[in-house]
């Protein structure tokens, strides 16, 4: 029995076969991609002294956070140096980004621009933190931003939801004439939200 190709697959089933593809497309990346990887540690470590491997928090599925690794691309203290170049910077906070950033090294320049620093990441995906197929894990300082906006979406909702009566009683009170016996002068009534009924109109 076979099954048809415009069956849509289980998430179970997906979850697998992505898992499947990111297990074997490491294995066969990494005996080219390893040489490669020890050849930048090397130089890593003969310019700058430090790690050679730096981990950065991320946000993967489910909200789980992970160390993400990668190849050292800047000096040991760009922490420290951060605070020195904050009016450089052109992403809101806390989000930290500047043009022609002095912390990176020489051989972190050259590892940026090929997108070799991302090897170690492969490691990553060995461990199931995150996937080759799929949207990137978050830094914690987007999630951070995101959980932000959201409290101020959520108390504007807030806010507008108990204005609200206030405005219906403003915007649509209006006078509606009453049947009065004859020879009584006509008196009027506010009705919210209610136009003249039909035995009101003459």
């Amino acid at each position: 029995m076979t099954r048809s190709l415009g069956r849509p697959r289980t998430p179970a089933g997906y979850a697998a076969t992505k898992r499947a593809i990111d297990i074997g497309v490491c294995l066969i990346a990494l005996p080219v991609l390893l040489p490669i990887g020890l050849l930048c540690a090397l130089l890593i470590r003969l310019e700058t002294p430090g790690p050679i491997l730096f981990a950065q928090q991320r946000t993967g599925q489910h909200g789980v956070r992970f160390p993400m690794f990668k190849f050292r691309t800047m000096v040991q203290n760009a922490e420290e140096l951060k605070a020195s170049l904050q009016h450089l910077n052109i992403l809101p906070a806390p989000d930290f980004k500047i043009i022609d950033d002095p912390r990176i090294t020489r051989v972190g320049r050259w590892l940026r621009r090929w997108n070799i620093d991302e090897i170690p990441q492969l490691f990553n995906v060995l461990k199931g933190d995150m996937s080759l197929v799929g949207p990137r894990p978050h830094a914690l300082s987007h999630n951070h931003r995101r959980a932000a906006a959201a409290l101020e979406r959520a108390a504007r909702r807030d806010v507008d939801r108990r204005a609200a009566p206030d405005v219906v009683r403003r915007e649509h009170l209006r006078p509606v004439a009453l049947r009065a016996p004859r020879g009584r002068a006509r008196h009027h009534r506010l009705v919210a939200g209610e136009g003249p009924r039909d035995d009101d109109v003459r």
